[in-house]
């Protein structure tokens, strides 16, 4: 019997030996993991001396996107070529050198926001002294200086399909639309063009709860934030003041036509917490604001009455030149912060915790997404550096079997049964056979959130273009294009008062 045990030990040894009934394991797999890679910097100098910047601009066409404008404290402009590959090994002032193209003295004061016009042909600045500035960039030549603001200049947008009207916001309270074709006959000191404004809103974030500080002064009114909405005739506005966000028609700015903050239904209980930053996707649909509570909100321009619809935490927004910009795609929003980080949310997680990118070391300030780059945005730093980042994404070697299901149920059915029937094995290049030319690469293109899109009768169009925002106005001050200009329709009849829900013919969808 022993010798039989030991005969059947071995077989079974034998049998276990072959790993006859062993499977190797199939992986597990994660899925897509993105991640932001930092792909240069530059040290912000003039003449030796460090100096901060203040503001961040990329190039608003294909042919110039990868151009990045740098406003600093000392009044200068600076144009970098983001496309150029410093080692990162190389220091800051090595890199400046690089990829700087030029700088010059737009002012004699700080120079807190940047603007590109005309096709990137021109750039505008606005100023602490006071005055925005219209600039050849190709020559560095002062165009024009706008002038009507008593106080510092603190953001501008250019309307969205007429780059001739510019909309700015003031630490004196007031927001001011311009017609830089309506020049004056006035020439300033250095024989500059001057250029008067056309209507605005003096005191347009005064608040009933407005606190007082120890001297006994009233609290800050400046208008922090401006947009041009999409919709082409609205302007949305945000101040120091408290997190109420001011929607007005600029056909008629006798009064907002709606207003928003984080909580609508208690706007009388809330605390008063500043807006430091406004911003919108490329469709204009989502619009996010930078709030003193260290939270961003993100809004639906169609249901501006719901409040925001999500907010983002974890950065500290202590300062008002502490900035945040949704993507142009709307799948993230970056923020500067005051603990020396950046942090970066996907819009569609909210909850999830931010990637956080800890290589400056000062206080995060001004971001900027660029606009034909999917991924790429640039941070500025109180350390007198700026750094332009990229998204990667990538498959992980691990994946579940669930993603693997996903991504064969992405195939057409038809052709998912013909693989299925013949048990054929196919290869990368099959895949990307049957898959629609939009969907061969949605890592490096994901597919955008987009609103539906604007259809205007022939009615709306003809109004528009009577409002003074018809984009083939010619750019030369003309009779007709005096009467174009927003002066001659900030009082319509009331037929034509329209707000910004008029001009979108669809539902909003959903996030």
């Amino acid at each position: 019997m022993a010798m039989d045990a030991r005969s059947s030990n071995s077989l079974f040894t034998h049998i276990a030996s072959r790993e006859l009934f062993r499977v190797r394991k199939r992986p597990r797999m994660e899925g897509f993991v993105s991640a932001f890679n930092e792909t240069g910097y530059v040290a912000v100098q003039h003449n030796a001396e460090d100096t901060i910047p203040l503001s961040l601009s990329f190039g608003k066409t294909t042919k110039f996107a990868h151009i990045l404008a740098v406003s600093d404290e000392d009044g200068y402009v600076s144009l970098f070529d983001t496309r150029r590959k410093c080692p990162l090994t190389s220091n800051f002032e090595e890199n400046r050198e690089e990829e700087k193209i030029c700088d010059w003295v737009s002012h004699q004061n700080a120079v807190f926001d940047t603007c590109w016009i005309k096709e990137d042909m021109q750039i505008l600045t606005a100023s602490g002294d006071q005055t925005i500035k219209l600039w050849d960039v190709q020559e560095q030549k002062c165009l024009g200086v706008l002038i009507g603001h008593t106080g510092s200049v603190k953001s501008m947008c250019p309307h969205p399909t007429n780059a001739d009207i510019i909309v700015s916001g003031s630490r004196d309270g007031s927001f001011r639309i311009w017609d830089l074709r309506c020049k004056s006959t006035a020439k300033g000191r250095r024989g500059e063009v001057s250029i008067c404004s056309m209507g605005g809103v003096n005191g347009a974030h005064v608040s009933s709860q407005t606190r007082r500080t120890r001297r006994g002064k009233a609290a800050s009114m400046s208008i922090t934030s401006v947009l041009c909405l999409k919709d082409q005739v609205s302007v949305a506005s945000a101040g120091a003041v408290d997190s109420v966000l001011k929607f007005w028609d600029t056909r008629n700015l006798k009064n907002s036509v709606t207003q928003t903050c984080p909580c609508p239904q208690s706007i009388e209980k809330q605390s008063l917490h500043g807006i430091s930053s406004l911003s919108q996707d490329e469709s204009g649909l989502f619009l996010s604001a930078s709030c003193m509570d260290n939270r961003i909100y993100l809004y639906n321009t169609l249901q501006l009455e719901k409040g925001p619809v999500k907010s983002f935490s974890g950065c500290r927004i202590e300062s008002f030149f502490v900035k945040s910009a949704i993507s142009p795609d709307a799948t993230n929003i970056v923020s500067g912060s005051s603990d020396g980080n950046a942090y970066v949310w996907k819009v569609d997680k909210p909850l999830e915790d931010p990637t956080i990118l800890k290589t400056h070391d000062g206080e995060v300030t001004a971001v900027n997404w660029c606009s034909f780059e999917i991924g790429k945005f640039a941070t500025c730093s109180d350390d007198f550096t700026v750094r332009i980042w990229n998204k990667n994404s990538y498959v992980s070697r691990t994946q579940c079997a669930s993603a693997v299901r996903r991504r064969v149920m992405a195939i057409p059915s038809t052709e998912c049964k013909i693989l299925l029937n013949n048990g054929k094995r196919y290869s990368k290049t099959d895949e990307d056979a049957f898959l629609p030319d939009h969907k061969l690469h949605p890592i490096s293109s994901p597919t955008p959130i987009t609103p539906p899109k604007v259809n205007l009768s022939e009615g709306h169009t003809n109004q528009l273009s009577s409002s003074g925002f018809d984009p083939n106005a010619a750019s030369q001050k003309t009779p007709e294009s005096a009467l174009k200009s927003p002066s001659s329709v900030l009082n319509p009849p009331s037929s034509l008062k329209r707000t910004i829900r008029d001009y979108f013919s669809a539902s909003p969808r959903t996030l």
